[in-house]
Parts: structure tokens; C-alpha cells; sequence
């Protein structure tokens, strides 16, 4: 390994790939991840295969395509359900004042009643 003057010389090591400057960017090749002991049991995806890396990598595009299409469902939801909750209000309201008008109507019909017994 040491040439003469007591240098190494130079030999070809294999490179760890890194997160910046990936071993290889093919996903058949690259090694799972592989969750440490310290995670609880089911918090992360299982190790893939080489043939669940394809699927696993479509299906999250399929999914990160939907996105939008989800969080437009759920505003539309919302909105519906303040719609009803606001016509909801709106009913309450006009029931209260037909209450407080059959009320004063019925006050005027037992004055009117009381009125004409007593004549």
C-alpha cells in the first residue's frame, strides 16, 4: 500500500452516496430505508422492494396529483355546511318572529275578548 517514501497510494474506494450526490438516482438501486429502534412500531413504511419502489413511487404521485382535488372536496364541504348552518339561522330567526306576532296577535284577541264580556 505505501510506496516508498511512506505515502499511500492512491486505490479506488467506493464512495457512500450521500443525500446531495446520490450513489446512483435509479430507485431499483438504491438501498431501503430502513427505520431505526427508536420509532415506534408502524410510525414509518415498511422496507420496499425493488418492485414496490416503482409502485410506491407512482402511487405517490397518483396521490400528489389528487391533492388538489381533495382540498377542493373539503372546502366545498365546508362551505356547504356554513351554507346550511346560515339557513339554518335564517329559519330560527323568521320562527321567532312568527312566534312574537302570533303572540301579540293572540294578547289582541283576549284584550278584545275581555273588552266584550265586559260591555
Amino acid at each position: 500500500m505505501t510506496a516508498g517514501l511512506g505515502v499511500m497510494s492512491p486505490t479506488r474506494t467506493t464512495r457512500i452516496g450521500t443525500i446531495d450526490r446520490p450513489q446512483t438516482h435509479d430507485p431499483r438501486n438504491q438501498a431501503p430505508m430502513i427505520t431505526t429502534t427508536r420509532e415506534p412500531v408502524g410510525s414509518a413504511t415498511p422496507d420496499v422492494t425493488i418492485i414496490g419502489a416503482n409502485d410506491s413511487r407512482q402511487n405517490r404521485t397518483r396521490e400528489m396529483q389528487l391533492i388538489p382535488e381533495a382540498l377542493a372536496r373539503a372546502h366545498m364541504h365546508d362551505r356547504l355546511r356554513e351554507a346550511e348552518e346560515g339557513r339554518q339561522a335564517v329559519r330560527l330567526v323568521a320562527a321567532r318572529r312568527m312566534q312574537r306576532r302570533a303572540e301579540r296577535a293572540s294578547m289582541r284577541a283576549r284584550r278584545a275578548l275581555a273588552m266584550a264580556v265586559m260591555h
